[in-house]
C-alpha cells in the first residue's frame, strides 16, 4: 500500500522549500485534501491543530493549511513553534480530528515538511493518506461561506505540554543538584525544554535556543553535538542534553564529554525500566542498531527485535506486539508507555530517572553495554538495481559472513532516496571489520556492471 502513495513518505510530505510539493500552493491544496477526508469522519469534530518548529517557512505553510482546512470546512486551532511530540500530545488531549506538523525535523532550514497525527495521537494511518493523495487529484472546490472553517489561536499550548512532560518524572522526584546543560538546536523546543528541566530543579546552562528563522540545526543540536561537548565540560555539568529541531531526537554527553548516542540511551533505559518492573517482552532496534544493544538488552532477559530503519517501522513493531520501548541509534526513542511518538525530552526525564537512585554517572550507565565496532561504506550505482540478484555479491556476503561466525553481522541496505548501497560491517575486531567493509563495498562495486536494472 505504501508504494502507491505519490507524496508521502515514511514521515509525511518533505522536501526543499519552493520546489514541489513543497510549495504553498500545493500545500494549501494538501490541507484542502486532508479536510475533506477528515470531514468525512462521522461524530468527529471539525478541528485540526496546526503547530510549525522555526524555520522561516512556517509562516508561509502555516497560512496555506489554514486556507485549505477553512475551505474544506475544517477549523483550526493554531499552536504556533511546537515540538512534534507536543503536538501529538495535544492532538490526543483537545480530541481533535488530526493534529498537522509543518517541520523537516533535523534537516536544515531551507528544507521543510507536513506530517499528520491522528486523533489519537498516532502517526495517520496508511489508508488515510492514501484518500488524501485521491482527494488531492480532485479540483478544489471550497465550501459555501457559512460553514468555512475559522482558525484560533492556543495561547497555553506551551504551558499544557510543559506540565505534561513533568508528569513523566514522577511524583516527589527532583532533579536538585543536578547541573544540566541542554541544547535546543534552535528549534521548537526553545521556549519549552528550558522550563521543564529548570522547573523540575536543575541548574539549566542553555544552548540553541536564539531561533531567527535560518539557524535551525545549524551546528548544533543532536546531529551535530560538538558545542554541547565543550559547554558541558566548560562548567563542569553532570550531564548535557540535545534536541533536534523538531524535538522528537535525543543524544546525550557524559560529564566526561563522552556522546552518548540513541543506542546507549536505550539500552538506559531499557536497564532502569526492568529494574523498576515496569518492562517486559521484547526491545526494538533497526538493522542499523548495534551488535552491542542486542547482546545488552538479552543480557537483561529481554528480547531484541530489528525493523527496517525509520521509526514508523519501529512503532508499527511495538504496537503489532504490544511492547513500549524502541528506538534507533540516531536518537529517536519511543516510550509508549508515557506518549505515541519519539520525544526527546521525555526520553531524556527517563535518562535521568535512571541517573537518580543511586546517583550513577551517565558514563557509569552506559558502560553496562559495549559497542561493536561498526563501518558503514556507501557504494554509488550507475543507476538503480538489484543487488541481490547478483551472484558474486551474495558470494562475498556469504564469505564475509562465514569469517565473522556469530561475533558479527553484516548488512547491504538500499538508499530509499539516491541509487546507492550501504555496505556495513560490525564485529569485535575494528581492524577486521575494516577490512571486510572495505572487502564487501569492492565486491559490490565490481559487480555492479553486470548487474540488470531493478
Amino acid at each position: 500500500m505504501a508504494n502507491e502513495r505519490k507524496y508521502f513518505g515514511t514521515d509525511g510530505v518533505r522536501g526543499t522549500v519552493g520546489e514541489p510539493p513543497i510549495t504553498p500552493d500545493f500545500v494549501m491544496k494538501l490541507g484542502w485534501a486532508a479536510g475533506r477526508v477528515l470531514g468525512r469522519q462521522s461524530g468527529a469534530r471539525k478541528m485540526v491543530l496546526i503547530g510549525k518548529d522555526t524555520r522561516v517557512s512556517g509562516y508561509m505553510f502555516e497560512s496555506a493549511l489554514e486556507a485549505g482546512l477553512s475551505a474544506a470546512g475544517i477549523d483550526s486551532h493554531m499552536l504556533g513553534p511546537m515540538p512534534t511530540p507536543g503536538i501529538a500530545y495535544l492532538t490526543r488531549t483537545f480530541r481533535a480530528q488530526a493534529g498537522i506538523v509543518i517541520s523537516a525535523s533535523h534537516n536544515p532550514y531551507d528544507d521543510n515538511g507536513i506530517k499528520f497525527f491522528a486523533s489519537d495521537g498516532m502517526k495517520l494511518p496508511d489508508s488515510i493518506e492514501l484518500e488524501i493523495e485521491q482527494e488531492l487529484e480532485q479540483p478544489m472546490q471550497t465550501v459555501l461561506s457559512k460553514q468555512l472553517g475559522k482558525a484560533h489561536r492556543v495561547n497555553d499550548a506551551a504551558g499544557r505540554y510543559i506540565e505534561y512532560c513533568k508528569s513523566t518524572f514522577g511524583n516527589g522526584k527532583t532533579l536538585k543538584g543536578m547541573r544540566i546543560v541542554l541544547d535546543c538546536a534552535h528549534g521548537a523546543t526553545y521556549h519549552v525544554a528550558p522550563a521543564v528541566f529548570s522547573e523540575l530543579g536543575a541548574e539549566v546552562h542553555v544552548l540553541g535556543a536564539s531561533p531567527n528563522g535560518f539557524n535551525i540545526n545549524d551546528n548544533c543540536g543532536a546531529t551535530a553535538p560538538d558545542a554541547l561537548r565543550e559547554k558541558v565540560l566548560a562548567v563542569n555539568a553532570d550531564v548535557g542534553i540535545a534536541l533536534d529541531g523538531d524535538g522528537d531526537r535525543l543524544i546525550m554527553v557524559d560529564s566526561l564529554g563522552g556522546v552518548v548516542d540513541g543506542d546507549e540511551l536505550l539500552y538506559i533505559i531499557a536497564r532502569y525500566q526492568r529494574q523498576q518492573g515496569r518492562l517486559s517482552g521484547s526491545v526494538v532496534g533497526t538493522q542499523m542498531s548495534n551488535l552491542g544493544l542486542e547482546h545488552a538488552i538479552k543480557r537483561l532477559g529481554l528480547g531484541f527485535e530489528r525493523t527496517k530503519v525509520g521509526d514508523r517501522y519501529i512503532l508499527e513493531c511495538l504496537n503489532e506486539n504490544g511492547w513500549v520501548l524502541g528506538g534507533e541509534t540516531s536518537g529517536h526513542l519511543l516510550c509508549l508507555d508515557m506518549t505515541t511518538t519519539g520525544d526527546g525530552i521525555i526520553s531524556a526525564l527517563q535518562v535521568l530517572c535512571a541517573m537518580l537512585p543511586d546517583g550513577a554517572t551517565l558514563h557509569d550507565l552506559k558502560s553496562g553495554m559495549s559497542k561493536y565496532p561498526q563501518r558503514l561504506i556507501n557504494v554509488r550505482l550507475a543507476e538503480r538495481c538489484d543487488v541481490f540478484q547478483i551472484p558474486s555479491v551474495c558470494d562475498a556476503v556469504a564469505a564475509v559472513e562465514n569469517e565473522l561466525g556469530n561475533s558479527g553481522r553484516v548488512l547491504l541496505r538500499p538508499s530509499g532516496t539516491e541509487p546507492v548501497i550501504r555496505v556495513m560491517v560490525e564485529g569485535e575486531d575494528s581492524t577486521q571489520v575494516d577490512k571486510l567493509a572495505q572487502q564487501l563495498a569492492d565486491a559490490v562495486s565490481d559487480a555492479v556492471g553486470a548487474a540488470v536494472p531493478a
